[in-house]
């Protein structure tokens, strides 16, 4: 309290007052309402709690002038129209268990509080009756008419906040705000595959489809790849692994891109809880978590995440926008996502993305030009004269009589390659049939050595490209952190032990978390009052600062509720260790060692990329190939 309150005498005593409707539905805006895409989200999911399976959103400058929401949903009585506009009437909850909640909205504040900011008009209709509207403008309610519909309801809002146009300051552009009405509809998309979205921009008295996705049919997991190929693009859903994990009765399921699919910000990361998009700090440090060993830190992974639990395990009723939530049993939801992810992404073994595929075709086709001209091919059945320029421009034939020089097919066998002034940039076996049980192997058989890196193998389909040095990285690594899982984390005892004073609630925190440390190599033990003693400390980070580096996991710990901290420092070792002893580029391998290696790729979880997510191979299909050389 500031100096001049204490000094307020009695007469000058503020005086409390009964707020009228008009003005809390205008509050309840402001933390309900806070650009047009918020109205388009609470118009969308009345629609969806009504049983919708077509929702079609208007929107006309932005969403600014003209927000039209038309539904073929259950549809509300003449009776149900105007309690619908009045604040906590709902038909989702009937008050008792503000925990058991199973649709998207549930407060009674979206229609109310749109009324009270713009001018609001409802069109509805129940099957076998007729059909009513009500109309509302600055709070000011009008009577209920009939009206004419087919079925379900036409929510039209227009002129959002002209009953308080200082808001309207706060808007962005037009651009800017359908931009974020289509990433709310994209959303809601993802969340109900099998009902119809269409968005349009109706301005400037032009109609523009923005967005469009039919309802998808089959199973939910074929139904959900086929909305995310629809909403995302087909290059995550082709390049994404199904995640189906369950712990606690806690259930986690949806898409999650492959390592080498990441992108340079979070903008592919969709998280749901119960049906109901959310943005979760919490939610988003565990699918952090989970690409921790895959990605460097200026990656960022892509997902579609869908959590499902009973309704009283997760409180939504943090926020007003329904954007947040809180679990009950926190820890327990983002185990189930880094295990859960973890485990999907092992499964899928040695694969790599197919976007390397497609950026190295791409870098081989070259750009056409406007005076560049077309290429003719030999497939392409040129016309005579044609030919007769093509020959004309060859070089003269051999003479008959000419024998050329005694020709030698080198050997390449297991001793040292003879030195030569000129060393051949590739190495190959000499012709041999191919050996079916290695072609028709993943990742083929070796069949030659480039640049002293490159093992390039021939598949059934096409060829694969392999960087040996990030492979066998990748490989010791996998190795090293398995006899680590193994043995446990040696642990290096402190002569004299560090004590790091902390205040009361950070030293609690700490230790509530000792045991999953020391099993790091990370022994901390109370000290009296407020301070933590460091007894051991990880002995592959070596010398260490005890201090900085407790106050890290401390932050970590406070910011997401858990700390991978001291994990990724060990990983970064080994990841570290394994780059020291892998194979080294410039090295000549036999053929049996190339193709030992492609072997224990396949075999190996995660070997389709580096220890920072870069790809390790590239595979080519020999379709794209033949392409590329105009055979197709």
């Amino acid at each position: 309290m500031n100096q001049h309150n204490r000094n307020i005498g009695a007469s000058e005593r503020p005086v409390i007052r009964q707020l009228d409707d008009a003005a809390a539905n205008r509050i309840a805006a402001g933390e309900v309402v806070e650009r047009p895409a918020s109205a388009v989200k609470e118009l969308v999911e009345n629609a969806l709690d009504a049983g919708a399976s077509r929702v079609a959103v208007e929107y006309c400058d932005g969403g600014k002038t003209l927000i039209r929401v038309t539904d073929d949903g259950c549809g509300m009585t003449a009776d149900d129209l105007p309690l619908a506009l009045s604040r906590h009437a709902t038909s989702k909850i009937d008050g008792s268990d503000l925990l058991n909640i199973h649709t998207f909205g549930f407060r009674g504040e979206a229609l109310p509080s749109l009324g009270a900011v713009g001018r609001l008009t409802i069109t509805s209709r129940v099957d076998g009756l007729d059909a009513f509207q009500i109309g509302v403008a600055g709070g000011q309610i009008g009577p209920v008419k009939p009206a004419a519909l087919n079925r379900g309801t036409v929510v039209e809002l227009r002129d959002l906040f002209f009953a308080t146009p200082a808001r309207l300051k706060f808007m962005r552009t037009d651009r800017a705000e359908a931009q974020a009405i289509a990433d709310v509809m994209k959303r809601l998309a993802m969340a109900e595959p099998y009902v119809s979205f269409t968005l349009t921009d109706v301005s400037n008295g032009k109609s523009r489809e923005i967005f469009r996705a039919d309802g998808e049919q089959g199973e939910l997991f074929d139904a959900l790849s086929e909305r995310l190929a629809r909403v995302i693009g087909r290059a995550f859903s082709d390049n994404a692994v199904k995640i189906d994990a369950e712990r606690e009765d806690i259930r986690l399921t949806g898409y999650a891109a492959l390592p080498t699919y990441s992108r340079g910000a979070a903008v592919e990361q969709f998280l749901f809880v119960n049906g109901r998009p959310v943005r979760d700090k919490q939610l988003t440090g565990a699918l952090r978590a989970a690409y921790m060993d895959f990605l460097s830190r200026e990656r960022h992974p892509a997902a579609c995440l869908f959590l499902t639990c009973e309704p009283e395990r997760v409180d939504v009723n943090v926020h007003p926008a329904k954007a947040e939530v809180r679990f009950r049993e926190a820890a327990t939801v983002r185990g189930l996502i880094v295990t859960g992810l973890r485990h999907a992404l092992a499964q899928a073994g040695h694969r790599a993305s197919s976007t390397v595929s497609d950026a190295t075709l791409g870098a081989m086709r070259p750009e056409p030009t406007a005076d560049q001209p077309p290429r003719i091919y030999q497939m392409d059945r040129p016309s005579l004269g044609a030919m007769r320029s093509s020959y004309s421009a060859q070089a003269p034939l051999p003479d008959p009589g000419y024998q050329p020089p005694s020709y030698q097919q080198p050997s390449f066998q297991e001793a040292p390659a003879p030195s030569f002034d000129y060393a051949p940039s590739a190495r190959a076996e000499a012709p041999a049939p191919a050996e079916p049980a290695l072609t028709e192997r993943p990742l083929g058989a070796a069949r030659a050595q480039v640049h002293e890196n490159y093992i390039i193998a021939q598949t059934e389909r096409g060829i694969v490209i392999v960087d040996q040095h990030a492979a066998h990285e990748r490989l010791v690594y996998e190795k090293l952190k398995g006899q680590m899982a193994e043995n446990g984390v040696p642990a290096q005892a402190l002569l004299i032990p560090e004590i790091v004073e902390l205040s009361q609630g950070d030293a609690a925190l700490l230790l509530e978390h000792a045991d999953a440390l020391s099993r790091l190599g990370l022994t901390i033990e109370p000290f009296g009052g407020s301070a933590i003693a460091v007894r051991e400390t990880p002995a592959v980070l070596g010398e260490i600062n005890a201090e900085g580096l407790l106050r890290d996991v401390l932050d970590e710990l406070s910011d997401l509720g858990d700390s991978q901290l001291v994990q990724a420092k060990i990983e970064a070792v080994l990841s570290r260790m394994a780059c020291h002893g892998s194979i080294r580029s410039g090295r000549q391998m036999r053929a049996d060692e190339m193709n030992a290696l492609l072997r224990q790729m396949e075999a190996t979880p995660h070997s389709g990329q580096c220890n920072h997510g870069r790809p390790t191979y590239v595979e080519l299909k020999l379709s794209d190939i033949e392409r590329l050389f105009g055979r197709t």
